[in-house]
Formats: C-alpha cells, sequence, structure tokens
C-alpha cells in the first residue's frame, strides 16, 4: 500500500494520438527485414538474461508475487517465446504455397502474409513483465505496431519495461513509436478497441463482452483469452507423492493469480485420503509473506478487494456442507493493518460439489478445492461441468487412458502428467472454448492472428491460361450444364474407368455443333 508515483489516464484523445503515432511508424517498420526484426529480438533476450533480477524485482513489487514466481512466469516464458520466434517465426508467415486441386491444375496457390497494422492490447496485471511482452513481440515480428493498454493495478512497472523495449528499438534504428503503453480506466480501453486494427484481450468475462459489443461497432477482429475454472484430474495409479507437489504449485504459483491455474482437483476415491494428507502437509510447510522482506513460497493479492470475493467463495462452500482441512500460515510481520487485506491464507476444502459457487466460478486465489471421483466418465463429466474451457491436466501412469480422458474435455489445451506446459512450449496456441473466449495468441496461430492473411493464385506457366470453353461463353450453348456436369465427372470420379468415360462425354459435347438458346423478344 506504498506510494508508488502517478500516471495520468489517457483520454480518448489521447489514445488516438498514440495509435497515430504508432500507425505512422508502422508504415515504416512494415517493410523491415526479417534480419532485422530477429536483431531486436536478440537484443531483448540479452538484457532480459543480463537483468532478470530487477526485472523480477519490479514485477514483485508491482503484483505481489514471489521472486521464483516472476522468473517462471515472466522471465522463462518470454524467453521461450523470443527463442521459437527466432527458430519459426520468419518460417511461420512466409509466403506459404499450397496444393491447387484438379481443376487448376496450371495454377500456382500460395498464401501471403502482411501485417495488420495496429495492434492493439489489454491485459491484466496478474504478470506484468510478460503480459506486455508477449503480445508485443509477435506484433512487431509480424511487422505491426502495437499500443498496450496496462492495467490500472499494474502500471508503474509498466512504463519501466517499456523503456527496455524503446531501448532495444533504438539499439536497431527501429522507431520508438512502434510500441506504445497506455493506462487508464474503462474509457481508455474503449477508445483503443475503437482505433486499432485488431485487439487482443486478457480479462473477464464481463469485460469481454464489452469489448466485443464496441469492437461490433467498426468491425475490428477480437482475440479474446478470458480465464478459466481448470480441472485437475488424479486418477488412482499416479505416484501420490509427486503430484501433490505438482497440484500445490498448479494453484498457488503467484498466488494463485493465474488464468491458466488450477481451480478444480477431482482425485480417484481410493486415493483421495492419502491425497489429500499430502497437500494437507505441503499447504502447512508454505511460508506467505511480503516477497521482497524475506524468503517465502507465495505472495499477496494483487487487488485488496479481492481476498474479499476469495473468502465469500469459501463461505458458500462451508454454509452448503464443505469443509476446510487447513489454512497456511501468514508471515506479513509488522507492516500495519491496511496491509492485511493484500494477503490471503493458502487454503485446503473438502466435501465440495458442482452447487457451490467455488466449483463454479473463477477462484483466481490461492484455494485449492478437493471432490472425489469413481470413474473416467464421471470425471469427464464434471470437468465439462463448466462455463469455462480454458485448460486441463490428467495425471495417470498410464498414457493412454490421461490422453483419452483428455480428449473427452472440452476445452483449449491440456496437460499430461504435468501441469500448464503447454503455455511453456510456446510453439502451441493458447486460448479457450466457451466463456473462457476464442481466438488464440502463441504459435503460428497466434502469430498468424498478427497477419492480413491473403490467397494468391497465378498462372504455373507464362503461356497457359484460363480460357472459358465454348459452351460456357456468353451466351451459352444448350449443352451448357451437361458440358459442366461432364468436366465436374472427368475431375473427381474415384474411378479411373469412370473418369475416362467422362472424358469421351466430354469430347462429344465440346466437338458437337454450336447452339445456344436466344432469348425471344417481346
Amino acid at each position: 500500500m506504498k506510494y508508488m508515483g502517478f500516471i495520468p489516464s489517457a483520454s480518448k484523445e489521447d489514445v488516438k494520438g498514440h495509435v497515430r503515432r504508432a500507425r505512422l511508424a508502422q508504415s515504416v517498420w512494415a517493410n523491415s527485414s526479417f534480419k532485422q526484426r530477429r536483431r531486436f529480438l536478440r537484443v531483448l533476450l540479452k538484457y532480459i538474461l543480463e537483468n532478470q533480477e530487477s526485472i523480477c524485482w519490479i514485477s514483485s513489487k508491482d503484483s505481489g508475487k514471489t521472486l521464483v514466481d516472476a522468473i517462471l512466469g515472466e522471465i522463462m516464458t518470454t524467453c521461450e517465446k523470443i527463442h521459437w520466434l527466432l527458430d519459426e517465426g520468419e518460417r511461420s508467415i512466409r509466403t506459404e504455397y499450397r496444393s491447387v486441386g484438379r481443376a487448376m491444375l496450371h495454377k500456382t496457390a500460395r498464401v501471403e502474409y502482411y501485417p495488420l497494422g495496429v495492434i492493439g492490447a489489454i491485459v491484466p496485471w496478474n504478470y506484468p513483465f510478460h503480459n506486455i511482452f508477449n503480445p508485443m513481440l509477435s506484433a512487431l515480428f509480424a511487422g505491426n505496431a502495437i499500443v498496450i493498454k496496462v492495467s490500472e493495478h499494474a502500471s508503474w512497472s509498466a512504463y519501466i519495461y517499456l523503456r527496455i523495449i524503446h531501448a532495444a528499438l533504438l539499439a536497431i534504428d527501429a522507431p520508438t513509436d512502434l510500441v506504445h503503453i497506455i493506462t487508464g480506466y474503462a474509457e481508455t480501453g474503449e477508445a483503443l478497441v475503437t482505433f486499432a486494427d485488431k485487439i487482443i484481450f486478457v480479462g473477464s468475462p464481463g469485460v469481454g463482452r464489452m469489448v466485443m459489443k464496441t469492437a461490433a461497432e467498426t468491425l475490428t477482429p477480437v482475440t479474446l483469452e478470458l480465464g478459466g475454472k481448470d480441472a485437475f484430474i488424479v486418477c488412482e495409479d499416479v505416484n501420490v507423492a509427486e503430484v501433490s507437489q505438482v497440484a500445490v504449485r498448479a494453484a498457488l504459483q503467484s498466488s494463485g493469480q493465474n488464468c491458466a491455474g488450477a481451480e478444480r482437483f477431482y482425485v480417484h476415491s481410493s486415493i483421495y485420503e492419502e491425497f489429500v494428507n499430502h497437500i494437507i502437509k505441503i499447504v502447512k510447510s508454505v511460508r506467505v509473506g511480503p516477497p521482497l522482506q524475506g524468503t517465502y513460497d507465495m505472495g499477496a493479492i494483487c487487488l485488496p478487494e479481492h481476498t474479499n470475493k476469495l473468502q465469500d467463495l469459501v463461505d458458500d462452500a462451508l454454509r452448503k456442507g464443505a469443509d476446510v482441512a487447513v489454512r497456511g500460515k501468514l508471515f506479513i510481520g509488522d507492516l500495519g493493518n491496511d496491509v492485511v487485506g493484500q494477503f490471503y491464507p493458502p487454503t485446503v476444502i473438502l466435501n465440495v460439489n458442482h452447487t457451490m459457487k467455488i466449483m463454479q466460478e473463477e477462484i483466481f486465489g490461492p484455494i485449492i478445492a478437493i471432490m472425489k471421483f469413481n470413474t473416467d466418465d464421471e470425471v469427464v463429466h464434471l470437468a465439462n461441468d463448466s462455463k469455462f474451457g480454458l485448460g486441463s491436466a490428467v495425471f495417470s501412469a498410464d498414457p493412454k487412458r490421461a490422453n483419452k480422458i483428455a480428449s473427452r474435455i472440452h476445452c483449449g489445451f491440456a496437460a499430461i502428467n504435468d501441469f500448464a506446459t503447454t503455455y511453456m512450449c510456446q510453439s502451441l496456441p493458447f486460448g479457450g472454448v466457451k466463456e473462457s473466449g476464442f481466438g488464440r495468441f502463441g504459435g503460428v496461430e497466434g502469430l498468424r492472428a498478427c497477419c492480413l492473411v491473403k490467397a494468391v493464385a497465378e498462372d504455373r506457366i507464362k503461356y497457359i491460361k484460363t480460357v472459358i470453353p465454348k459452351p460456357l461463353q456468353y451466351p451459352v450453348a444448350d449443352n451448357a450444364f451437361e458440358f459442366q456436369k461432364a468436366l465436374v465427372e472427368v475431375l473427381y470420379n474415384i474411378s479411373l474407368i469412370d473418369r475416362i468415360k467422362a472424358l469421351g462425354n466430354l469430347i462429344k459435347i465440346f466437338t458437337a455443333p454450336e447452339s445456344s438458346t436466344d432469348l425471344k423478344k417481346e
């Protein structure tokens, strides 16, 4: 709760000005070479690797996460993104030749990728560094500029990170106006949606609907990542001690403020007691406190009011028959009463069911709600009984069984015998279904989503061109339909004999005397 500085909220006119300047810079950057774009990535990567501690310290100061959580969620994911772009980025958006089919053998077909212009990104507060760098890296590598509206709850760090980006752009003789960061409230975000050429939004379903409504007025394309309620499924054949450690990390990383975090734990009834005992033991050992004032396992809740929501979810579950198995200890020291609301103890809650809000609403906090299941069909039904569909994790000693369960869960990604590894694999697309949103960022799909995708077809050989057959030239001949029907059979019949017969019919029709139906004059 310390005062960190003052940053003005951007008005609609301010946002318009940022987008205009970004558009001018992008008109130059659109013609940049991939070699120059890779230089930009290497400059950034070198800086990140040499300044990991300061980057994490800034993230921790603004968001409350521990330095360990910061290096996992901020540094590693961003470095993976940069390396994927260095290795695969150019290949992903270079001109790609495609098959031409049977009717167009004299043509070549290709897909070309062009910059869209100015990408607008509206990002949350939970990972201040990565949430800026993730859309920025894709946008710039695809030849765009970007204007990023950061959360009003993580604005202090954003402008420090912006200086890193601008320094890297200057180092490669690129215009710094390619990247803008703005902050503010609803008016600021609404203005960005109005003026940008594409919007990437990460946030709540409620705000996502408002983004879509505003984008609909200008038909601006949007990618929405709206949070999740990920299922963490533990079958009876696992190593319980090992999976328990993964489960606690899945729930408590960044104090549970992780859109891909585990929120619903389904454990086979035959190992339920053993699993719960392991979880309780681990949670009791978790040290919670201000991350920059000591060695702690879990830091703060970024938004003071969010602790009230977490407690409301727990209270609702308790009223409906759930039990709190354990609550971790807070080691916040003498920081004053106003800081207590920034911390919430890691909590394990049992005997939960799907009538409770804690199993239906996104928690976004350090709560581990555990429920039994008996059969694979039952756990698939439970996992799909959610309005969200971001990700899932399935643990079993039998990989075939785990994959079969995961394949039946309606979500955007699945980790087999692990947690959230799909996001660390930056070659993979990231996104969900249902109220978790639509569209993807990450991987080939995410990079191409920052592009205008253009289909092009042209003659394969200069002197072989498309000529309209005589029966199809205006005015069409009486036998035009029969001619076209025979042509379809020549091209698409599976049987070679049938294709030869159709070719004979086609030749007969083509060589028949010309005739056309004259329109009668009234």
